[in-house]
């Protein structure tokens, strides 16, 4: 039997310490045959030098930064696989992984599937085991800094990580991928969103490991561009229905954020979001078009999927967020039902 043949895609920014690593771990890969597709979005290390030297490889260079979105595009665009798996440059995939991933995303009813993400640090410790997704459109790394013995089973989850996933490069095409406009973060939400609403489900695959030099951090544009985009998710990817239904808590989460972007000295690149979202409404209602036409599986059904409560583990929570869980969680209480009876 013919090996699954595999286009990995991964993007390189910046100093990349990493880079080599991943790359080679991914040329490592058993059971499936491989080529690797390094989008330089800005490279400044040697890494870029020593990748572009190894069999197997091939590297595009944009003209600008396309983010993680745009350059998932370019280098999807460059693939051959019958299967596309996105692998982030600090990311180092174990020998089997990317044949475990592939085996599961090749069953009925399956849309993406993601890989066990470690902690570099400390292995035997998750980085995400499946990222929940609250009704309000906020998503983040599930079990993470939990013991992976306590996330050794397959399981469905609500939304894939951006970190270490496959698809089948037919419905990548179909879906025409991630949105350019996204840049970064959040597009792997809407993905899973739009899967989900095809029918398709998302599934975690325990013994495909993959270990994540994972760094969290907030910036003033990584504020900007989580909340942008969240927005954008929501706007475009949920029924009218929906949007009315939790309208007055979609709104009580906006002042919460603008409070939170206040004290927290982002206020602007909230703002900023806000205008963006108002330039740019022509190109939100073209997208909302699209979605809901491409739609095959109601919000109603999806809402089992989600969650009330905003729990990361990776972040300390602000001030608050205990009252804003009772409030999000009792106003869902009563949503839920409106949801499921449409």
């Amino acid at each position: 039997m013919t090996r699954p043949q595999v286009s990995a895609v991964m993007l390189a920014y910046g100093a990349e310490p990493y880079l080599v690593d991943a790359a080679r771990a991914v040329l490592d890969s058993t059971g499936v045959e491989i080529e690797l597709i390094v989008v330089d979005n800005g490279c400044t290390g040697d890494g870029i030098d020593v990748v572009k030297g190894l069999a197997g490889v091939r590297v595009v260079r944009p003209e600008e930064n396309t983010g993680y979105s745009g350059g998932c595009r370019v280098g999807a665009a460059e693939a051959t696989g019958e299967w596309l798996a996105f692998v982030n440059s600090d990311a180092v995939v174990a020998p089997d992984a990317l044949a475990r991933t592939v085996a599961v995303a090749g069953e009925p009813g399956v849309g993406a599937v993601m890989a066990s993400i470690r902690l570099a640090e400390n292995p035997d410790l998750i980085n995400t085991s499946g990222n929940p997704l609250h009704y309000i459109g906020l998503s983040w790394a599930g079990g993470n800094g939990q013991p992976a013995s306590a996330h050794a089973r397959r399981t469905t989850v609500p939304s894939i990580s951006g970190c270490c996933f496959v698809i089948n490069r037919a419905l990548w095409r179909e879906l025409d991928g991630f949105a350019a406009e996204y840049f970064a973060y959040h597009e792997d939400t809407e993905i899973s969103l739009r899967l989900w609403q095809r029918g398709l489900r998302q599934e975690y695959v325990p013994d495909a490991v993959v270990v994540h030099h994972y760094e969290f951090s907030r910036n003033k544009l990584k504020h900007y561009l989580l909340e942008r985009n969240r927005l954008i998710s929501l706007l475009t990817a949920y029924e009218t229905r929906t949007l009315v239904v939790l309208a007055p808590m979609l709104l009580l989460t906006e002042a919460a954020m603008l409070v939170a972007a206040l004290l927290g000295g982002w206020a602007r690149e909230k703002a900023r979001g806000w205008g963006w979202l108002w330039t740019n409404r022509a190109w939100v209602r073209a997208r909302r078009r699209q979605l809901q036409q491409e739609r095959m599986v109601p919000d109603g059904v999806i809402a089992e999927l989600m969650t009330a409560k905003v729990d990361p583990s990776n972040v300390e929570s602000p001030p608050g967020m205990s009252v804003f869980n009772v409030i999000a969680a009792g106003y869902w209480a009563l949503a839920k039902p409106l949801l499921r009876r449409a």
